[in-house]
């Protein structure tokens, strides 16, 4: 009796865990990256333009008090900030506030007579007046030659920074090549405190985070939002991953006077960036409310930058404050040509690929890749969601 009974037992657990849901090319991905000590952990996601298709969280927080990874912690997303702050750009095009061929001077007067760098002799730079002056449009697709410098401090405003590159000579005549560029995107979040007459990041915040229910998307998490920010880490030289602070925000993670960086300064969550993506490949609307002309979502996310080189990888191309894939190869072969987005310093990844209708967002804490846009764990990651989804 007893031996048929514990039978019974074995038998059902075994048909319970063999009856259990596969684990998904993306969880078995991002947990060998975990296991292989590449990654403390990762959410990511996969939606369409109105649903979430998969959310998959692996590995820790906190690799020391070993916090489990739960979707609702932040990470630092850097430079995923500047297509979120180029929107505020178009806006104020699209209410005839600014035209994106618009001279910065136009708007920001201390850039005018400025600089360029002709060459450099003997250790001495020599200078001419550019051809023309720089435009909005230029500082939207990297191809200012504005110069970045090193911020003043902490709680420097962007007047402040932005005062600084208006006197750093040009490194190219605008237009003619692409560098990227922190300050020109920067300067491009002191243009719209300029032209609306509102801090950016209130101005952020009411025009993009509020409209897209971005919840959890600040410059500035509060102490409750801190207790969930992912660490950062990085790996020694014995390949075993070490706690990293975030250097570029230095100031105090709840400061609200610490400098709202439109290049690179935001904390969000997979689930709220793919909110924003999911407002752009649905035309600009997000929750039945207009945040962008269609028109404008469009020309934001084509190509803007021609036969100019550009990126972190091949086969890229610049729109209007997003990166575009021009030609699929590499690390971007399983997307398809048109998709756009951003990566960020610590390789968070964020892609939307209009002609397969997908959004792509890979939250990851990780210094130390040689080039984020192209670290193993996009490639994987990438590749898994094509297995998973078949598309």
């Amino acid at each position: 009796m007893k031996r048929s009974l514990l039978a019974l037992v074995v038998f059902a657990a075994s048909s319970w865990s063999q009856a259990k849901e596969p684990v998904s090319p993306v969880r078995a991905r991002m947990q060998a990256f975990v296991k292989e000590k590449v990654i403390s952990g990762s959410v990511t996601t996969i939606a369409t333009k109105d649903k979430m298709l998969s959310l998959e969280t692996v590995g820790y927080a906190d690799l020391k008090t070993k916090e489990v990874m739960r979707a609702d912690h932040l990470f630092w997303i850097a430079s995923m900030t500047k297509p979120m702050a180029s929107v505020c750009v178009l806006q104020l095009q699209e209410e005839g506030k600014l035209s994106i061929e618009d001279p910065v001077e136009k708007y920001l007067p201390e850039f005018k007579g400025q600089w360029m760098i002709e060459k450099r002799e003997g250790g001495k730079l020599i200078l001419k007046r550019p051809a023309r002056a720089i435009t909005i449009r230029d500082l939207l697709t990297h191809t200012a030659g504005l110069a970045n410098t090193s911020t003043p401090r902490t709680e420097s405003t962007l007047g402040e920074l932005v005062m600084s590159y208006s006197k750093t000579p040009l490194n190219f005549k605008p237009g003619s090549k692409w560098s990227y560029s922190n300050a020109g995107i920067n300067t491009l979040g002191r243009i719209v405190e300029v032209v609306s007459g509102v801090p950016f990041a209130k101005f952020l915040q009411e025009r993009v985070l509020d409209p897209c229910g971005m919840k959890d998307t600040t410059f500035w998490p509060t102490p409750a939002q801190a207790k969930r920010v992912a660490k950062s880490y990085r790996p020694d030289k014995n390949g075993e991953l070490q706690q990293v602070e975030v250097r570029f925000l230095a100031g105090g993670i709840s400061n609200r006077k610490r400098t709202p960086y439109p290049a690179g300064g935001l904390y969000s969550t997979a689930g709220d960036v793919t909110l924003f993506y999911q407002m752009m490949l649905n035309g600009g609307i997000a929750n039945g409310k207009r945040v962008l002309k269609k028109e404008t979502a469009t020309l934001m996310t084509r190509t803007q930058t021609g036969d100019i080189k550009t990126g972190f990888v091949d086969g890229m191309s610049w729109g209007l404050g997003f990166q575009v894939v021009k030609e699929p190869q590499g690390v971007t072969d399983t997307l398809s040509a048109g998709t756009y987005g951003h990566g960020g310093a610590y390789a968070t990844q964020s892609w939307a690929d209009p002609k397969r209708r997908i959004i792509l967002v890979m939250m990851i804490q990780r210094a130390g890749f040689r080039n984020g846009d192209n670290s193993p764990v996009r490639k994987g990651f990438q590749e898994a969601v094509k297995q998973q989804i078949g598309r």
